[in-house]
């Protein structure tokens, strides 16, 4: 039927929401969320799974040269990220996601990341970062969009975690990705959805 449209008015407060993660390495981020960016809404949770991508992609033991977070949202794996890689960058289609990430890595003193908006064959020709140690991606619901898996594969990150919050969806892509050459290694869920049938889940896999 018809499009869905988005109207926005702001009638008093704040323009944006305010949320801190405390991680597992004793840093403490503060985020600045739009009301069209996504954020997760479990909190608690959400600490946990960001530590258990940090964790699978052997970043404590093995920090990274470079790191590419797609669907980067409000920027949080990307600045979750930076203490372990020397250059991270986000890459997201929605414009104010992508500003509110960058208010996001200014207010928490992070220079190492870079947001950019569009797709990512397109962000990655004219960007030219070169060799691409660690891929993270963490889609909508639906998985990642057609040609997507093949923009993944351009990348040829040697480690790419994958955040999904649907298993159907999960399942599909991991299908098209292990045909493509990427072996998996671990699916860990999480239940960031207490009382629903609902489950996070972060996969591990490494060429």
């Amino acid at each position: 039927g018809e499009s869905t449209r988005w109207t926005q008015h702001h009638l008093a407060g704040r323009e944006t929401l305010c949320e801190e993660l405390h991680l597992a390495d004793g840093r403490e981020l503060r985020f600045e969320i739009h009301p069209r960016a996504f954020f997760q809404t479990n909190t608690r949770g959400a600490e946990r799974l960001y530590d258990l991508v940090i964790e699978k992609a052997g970043l404590s033991d093995k920090p990274v040269n470079r790191a590419v977070d797609l669907y980067c949202g409000t920027g949080t794996i990307a600045l979750c990220l930076a203490p372990y890689a020397r250059e991270v960058l986000g890459v997201e289609m929605q414009p104010d996601a992508v500003e509110n990430a960058r208010r996001n890595a200014r207010l928490n003193g992070v220079d190492n990341v870079e947001f950019l908006t569009g797709c990512v064959r397109h962000v990655l020709k004219k960007r030219e970062l070169g060799a691409i140690d660690l891929t993270v991606v963490d889609p909508p619901r639906g998985g990642l969009l057609p040609g997507a898996v093949e923009e993944i594969l351009l990348i040829d990150a040697p480690t790419l975690v994958y955040v999904s919050c649907n298993p159907a969806s999960l399942a599909r892509d991991l299908c098209e990705l292990t045909a493509a050459g990427y072996q998996l290694h671990s699916v860990q869920p999480l239940d960031l959805f207490p009382h629903t049938f609902h489950v996070e889940c972060v996969a591990l896999l490494r060429k």
